[in-house]
């Protein structure tokens, strides 16, 4: 089976060094699930159509900047 697998070259172009310290923040904080909406997000995915709204609604509720 071969698999495909982007240069790192490619991943920088797709994920801003910001962007990618906020996916590092959540995952040394545990916050798994936000780490993976982050990462959907930032590659230009809806991550509700991988997740569903329910789930989706309280992870954007409990990591929410006030």
């Amino acid at each position: 089976m071969n698999y495909h697998i982007s240069s790192e070259k490619n991943f920088h172009k797709a994920i801003s060094p910001e962007q990618l310290e906020q996916v590092m923040e959540a995952i040394t904080d545990g916050r798994y699930s936000w780490a993976c909406v982050l990462i959907l997000r930032f590659v230009g995915y809806n991550p509700l159509h991988f997740i569903p709204q329910r789930t989706y609604s309280r992870l954007i509720k409990d990591n929410s900047q006030v």
